[in-house]
């Protein structure tokens, strides 16, 4: 089982690498690498891009295979054909996080994962609609790797409705960082 954390983006709306963001005194990233720790994954896959190298001089990566999107403006689809040819061929599933999105759980994860059963995709079924983590069986990675295009894990999902396993995991669905509303956000939800 591997996971893979996307975090290529350039950042263009915040005008900072969102990566880096101050969050839980650490950043934004390292916070989705210690909830993508704690599954027990027995491959962590990091995408990298805007950033590539101040990101690695601030964020912990130990433990996780750093693959680096030069193309990473074209969007998330190109980071995750890159990142397909780091994840090991043995894997079996794939679990896809997104690295601006530090509320998701390791307990979401699991129940992601046990909900699936045998399905070829599965997507967190939240109080207020569908959104990551995602999962993907083996017989769908080789389509993961051919992505392009906007959307385009969305457009997959769309595509193989009924293949699809919608398991609910309850709560709202996690806020990711785009805009510096969105970071105040996570922020203040995150306060005790």
């Amino acid at each position: 089982m591997a996971g893979l954390v996307l975090a290529a983006g350039g950042s263009s709306r915040l005008g900072r690498p969102k990566q880096l963001l101050p969050y839980r005194g650490a950043t934004l990233l390292d916070a989705v690498l210690r909830t993508a720790r704690a599954c027990g994954f027995d491959q962590l896959v990091v995408a990298l891009g805007g950033a590539a190298g101040e990101v690695r001089s601030a964020v912990d990566l130990g433990g996780a295979d750093v693959v680096v999107n030069e193309g990473f403006g074209a969007g998330c689809s190109s980071s995750i054909a890159v990142a397909m040819r780091g994840v090991d061929a043995r894997c079996d599933v794939l679990v896809l996080l997104l690295g601006d999105q530090p509320g998701v759980r390791p307990e979401t994860v699991r129940a992601l994962l046990a909900g699936r059963g045998d399905a070829p995709l599965a997507v967190c079924a939240y109080d207020d609609g569908r959104g990551h983590p995602l999962a993907f069986g083996r017989e769908v990675l080789g389509e993961l790797a051919r992505l392009h295009g906007d959307k385009a894990v969305w457009k997959l999902l769309d595509r193989r409705g009924g293949e699809v396993a919608e398991v609910r995991v309850g709560g709202r669905l996690p806020l990711d960082v785009d805009t510096w509303d969105d970071y105040r956000a996570v922020v203040a939800a995150a306060a005790p």
